[in-house]
């Protein structure tokens, strides 16, 4: 199959074509650049020299030889290429916030200050968070249980909206917790650090190195766009546990829907992503302390909670090859999912006894963004879900 990436020159389009590069279902790429059109992509990229001889196109161009389109442009922008591929029957994955709201279009104006322009080509999306919406891909890709790609069937013509980096981290580290009433009343703090290639290959001052080398800092505080996507998939989670993996609808509201708050940090680093949840437990497994106020190590009786959560996560993500709960003792850290689509999560209890604390680590430009995207290209065409992905993290 031939597989097509608008926006191939920026960091998530090579990382896609990277990764495509390896992809066994993978025949050839149709690539588009607007800045760099008519060129080769090793003119912007010397490192495919010898591997990826494709001349830049035109967007138009490209939907008609693919059979699947990847998106990573600006928000904003996906629409009228996604309009194109539905009419031609080709499925369509959006690396933007474009897709990623449903037929929410007031939370996406909200925050991204633009209406839909096509409200039809909303109702024919789905979320991309895999481990999420695995069935509803499925579903909505071979509604009638149709072949594989591998078996000669084609599937319908889709829009995936692929999820953004911290929602993927968060999410994914607060699913079992929230599946299986784990938590309490209240809000749930993410505290979480990125990579500097999460802001894109623009060049911003915040960017430069010496601005942003030997230097964290926090930004967008209380005002992130992530926030209301974080919210959006922490609501669904809470629904009753038969509704997992999409096995039925999720309510569009809640009457009182989970407070967070969300802080991203700059971290002076390429890539990855760590985030770092405060979730109050539910009463009935919060530890009571009668010790006295002051902190003290955490007892016996912690510890045994600990393990029994740190079980629970490992029992819930037991199928999905690409979320791994860490052992007692392993704390989640960039370094151990660099160029991976990994996600790793590591479960802890406070001294108190009173609050989960679930740290997680991705690559931002893999699991948050082109490893996921390729993931979902997977699950559409019927391939094994790890085709194009089975790399071991790179440590150093």
């Amino acid at each position: 199959m031939i597989a097509g990436i608008i926006g191939a020159t920026g960091y998530v389009g090579a990382e896609l074509v990277r990764l495509l590069c390896g992809h066994p279902e993978v025949n050839d790429l149709a690539l588009s650049s607007t800045s760099f059109e008519g060129q080769l992509l090793s003119d912007v990229y010397p490192n495919f020299l010898g591997r990826v001889g494709t001349k830049l196109l035109k967007a138009e161009d490209l939907i008609g030889e693919s059979d699947v389109v990847f998106a990573a442009l600006p928000n904003g922008m996906a629409e009228p290429f996604a309009e194109r591929c539905m009419d031609k029957g080709i499925p369509f994955i959006d690396m933007s916030a474009d897709f990623r709201f449903d037929d929410d279009e007031e939370s996406y104006k909200a925050w991204y200050g633009k209406p839909y322009t096509n409200r039809d080509l909303h109702k024919n999306s789905v979320y991309g968070l895999c481990e999420l919406n695995r069935g509803k891909i499925q579903e909505k890709a071979r509604p009638s249980g149709l072949l594989s790609a591998i078996d000669g069937g084609k599937p319908e013509a889709l829009i995936v909206g692929n999820p953004g980096c911290y929602p993927t981290c968060a999410s994914l580290a607060a699913y079992p917790a929230l599946v299986k009433g784990l938590v309490g009343e209240g809000t749930i703090i993410i505290d979480a650090a990125s990579g500097v290639t999460g802001g894109g290959r623009e060049l911003l001052r915040a960017y430069h190195f010496p601005e942003c080398n030997d230097s964290l800092t926090a930004y967008k505080v209380g005002a992130h766009r992530h926030t209301p996507e974080i919210s959006r998939n922490f609501r669904k989670m809470e629904s009753p546990e038969k509704n997992r993996d999409g096995a039925k609808e999720y309510p569009a509201q809640m009457e009182n829907e989970r407070p967070i708050i969300f802080t991203p940090h700059l971290a002076p680093m390429n890539r990855g992503i760590l985030a770092t949840l405060y979730i109050g437990l539910a009463q009935k497994y919060q530890i009571s302390r009668h010790d006295g106020a002051s902190p003290r190590p955490p007892t016996k009786e912690i510890e045994t909670l600990e393990d029994d959560i740190r079980t629970l996560y490992t029992q819930f993500y037991q199928n999905e090859q690409f979320v791994r709960v860490l052992p007692k003792g392993l704390y989640a850290t960039t370094g151990r999912v660099r160029l991976s689509n990994y996600c790793d999560i590591s479960t802890h209890i406070d001294q108190s006894g009173r609050t989960l604390i679930v740290t997680a680590a991705i690559d931002n430009m893999i699991k948050g963004a082109a490893g996921q995207a390729v993931q979902n290209m997977n699950i559409i065409f019927g391939f094994h879900e790890n085709s194009g992905l089975e790399y071991i993290p790179a440590l150093f």
